[in-house]
């Protein structure tokens, strides 16, 4: 019998990761944790000083807003880093998250920079952050709009958008160079990054970009287009005294155009926390759990509130590594917080010793557009990984085509582009927004035009029993289902809400939290949603470790094992406030 997880690979195993010697909470020795964080923050700070360099640069910026763009980012990178650390209500993950600076939104800044710079930049950005924050409390009720198919096709029209960027990277290199110095490099760092990721294993394998970036500027000086003199310069300690751009209190046009863009982004950035948010969990438990989404609402609020320092100090908007995170908790089997408050602490430390930061400012163009190449080869399979593991079937496949390609030809101006003019040419010639929202007008669709949901509002308590069965006797025979389908979805209906009931619920409150129950026919099956505030261990772990238990030590396992008898898929989501259990049940 199937059981869909949140994530995959959250319950692969029983026995869980053994080598784990100290799990989030727990506290691990002072050096420990600073000899650990700062592993992690070398392996975190190619990217963290890298992006924001190729964002100003593409965009012809001044070398004064360079260097407090770095800055910034480094500053909020760590308190982003240390408030992902914490635990407090609904802020943070108490998990180690590393930030930084996001590379989703590097076309858009850069649009953003050369249409408006740096305070129009930073106005878009706070306004991002805001949103973010908001989407973090609606997060239960976007995911019928935000599918698999809608977020893996914005993010592949995102990466698109990067092409002439970081294509041009690669020829970036000092007039009076050797017409061979661009190649040379280009391929050195290439086949170590990708040589090592490829053949490496373990530790390796993690520090592979790096070790590729630093193989690509040993080639730069050896072709003599390594900046040293711009290293020899900096000062070891100091503060940029200018660069705050301050910002754009007067939007005009240029705004307007890009703000939708800029907001759908930062939905794509919402996505990919979530993503963030549950993939840092599993690695860092001894027995894994399915993933809490009100820890991923925490991470959100979090990298939100980061975001706004972001916006307020003028630089890119930040993210969480979750990759390198989880492979770091991984390889040292350390997974305490106070890792986390050590990454964050020499992030902000290492911005104020600006001679080491130029040595990454400095990295000439090659070198860069490999190392981004790369991320995006990752990324956009990541991205065909999301649709396909969020079912590919007939309907997702003529969204995730027929949105991608409409998105590359509106980024091309392919798509009528006589009749691009006016105040809509910006907005109808950025693929990525063009491509989401036919993607999301056509999730809609079928939404709309598919089998209605019936819902039924009642009490969370075991006198509702009555009303909810009569609703679902009412859906099989609607669905014209034989009686023994009929008597397995009451049952699976029945076990659904005795295992969402605590004991001495009646005791504890006076009045029972509200459920909602909704049902749909889909395929074959009928798909039941339970929908309640309440507070509970999540359902999944109990459904994936019932068989280690030699004997019943709770009464409510009795209804956890026959849920799992009648039921085909059983998926569990808690959020701050609400609990969603979807159950489907085959029939005929």
């Amino acid at each position: 019998m199937k059981y869909r997880q949140a994530t995959e690979g959250t319950l692969a195993t029983a026995r869980g990761n053994q080598g784990i010697r100290y799990e989030p909470e727990e506290r691990c020795p002072t050096l420990l944790s600073v000899g650990i964080g700062f592993q992690g923050m070398l392996l975190m700070l190619g990217p963290a000083v890298v992006l924001p360099t190729i964002i100003v640069r593409a965009a012809d910026q001044p070398e004064s807003y360079l260097t407090w763009a770095v800055f910034a980012a480094l500053v909020v990178a760590g308190v982003t880093t240390v408030l992902q650390a914490v635990r407090a209500g609904r802020l943070g993950t108490g998990h180690v998250l590393a930030s930084g600076a996001s590379g989703i939104f590097i076309p858009v800044c850069v649009t953003a920079l050369v249409d408006g710079g740096p305070a129009m930049l930073a106005s878009l950005v706070v306004i991002s952050s805001t949103v973010q924050i908001v989407l973090a409390a609606w997060l239960p009720l976007l995911r019928r709009i935000i599918t698999p198919a809608v977020s893996g096709t914005a993010m592949m029209l995102i990466l698109y958008g990067l092409v002439q960027i970081v294509f041009d990277k690669l020829n970036e290199i000092p007039e009076d160079a050797s017409a061979a110095a661009a190649p040379s490099i280009a391929a050195v760092t290439l086949a170590v990054a990708a040589g090592m990721s490829l053949r490496s294993t373990g530790a390796w394998r993690l520090w592979s970009p790096l070790i590729g970036i630093v193989a690509g500027c040993v080639a730069s000086a050896a072709f003599g287009v390594y900046d040293f003199q711009r290293v020899i310069d900096a000062s070891w300690v100091d503060v940029p005294r200018a660069g705050w751009p301050g910002f754009d209190l007067t939007p005009g046009p240029d705004f307007w155009a890009i703000l939708p863009t800029f907001l759908i982004v930062t939905l794509l950035l919402t996505i990919k926390i979530i993503g963030d948010g549950i993939a840092i969990q599993a690695p860092a438990r001894r027995r894994p759990r399915t993933p809490d989404f009100r820890i991923v609402q925490g991470a959100l609020n979090a990298n939100g509130v980061g975001n706004l320092l972001a916006g307020i100090a003028g630089t890119v908007p930040t993210t969480g590594y979750s990759a390198s995170s989880a492979s770091l908790v991984s390889l040292t089997g350390v997974a305490s917080r106070r890792v986390g408050y050590a990454i964050g602490a020499m992030f902000v430390g290492l911005a104020f010793l600006p001679k080491l930061t130029a040595f990454l400012i400095v990295i000439p163009g090659p070198v860069v557009g490999v190392y981004v190449i790369l991320l995006m080869g990752v990324l956009f399979v990541a991205a065909i990984r999301v649709i396909v593991q969020g079912g590919l079937d007939l309907r997702n496949t003529i969204i995730v085509g027929l949105a991608f390609w409409i998105g590359i030809g509106a980024e091309n101006r392919l798509i009528f582009p006589d009749h691009l003019s006016g105040a809509w040419e910006a907005a109808l010639s950025n693929g990525t927004m063009v491509g989401t929202i036919v993607a999301i007008v056509l999730t809609l669709f079928v939404q709309l035009t598919s089998a209605r949901r019936k819902r039924l509002e009642a009490e969370l308590d075991f006198s509702a029993l009555p009303e909810i069965d009569a609703f679902i006797r009412e859906l099989a025979a609607r669905a014209g289902w034989n009686d023994a389908s009929t008597q397995r979805l009451r049952s699976a209906g029945e076990e659904t809400l005795s295992s969402l009931l605590q004991p001495g619920d009646d005791d504890a409150a006076v009045q029972a939290p509200r459920l909602i129950v909704t049902a749909r026919p889909v395929e074959g099956a009928m798909e039941m949603e339970f929908i309640a505030a309440f507070e509970q261990d999540n359902l999944e772990d109990r459904l994936a470790y019932l068989g280690e238990q030699a004997e019943i030590v709770d009464e409510r396992e009795i209804s956890f094992r026959l849920l799992r008898h009648y039921a085909s898929s059983v998926r569990h989501q808690k959020y701050h406030g609400v609990d969603i259990i979807t159950v489907q049940v085959e029939g005929s």
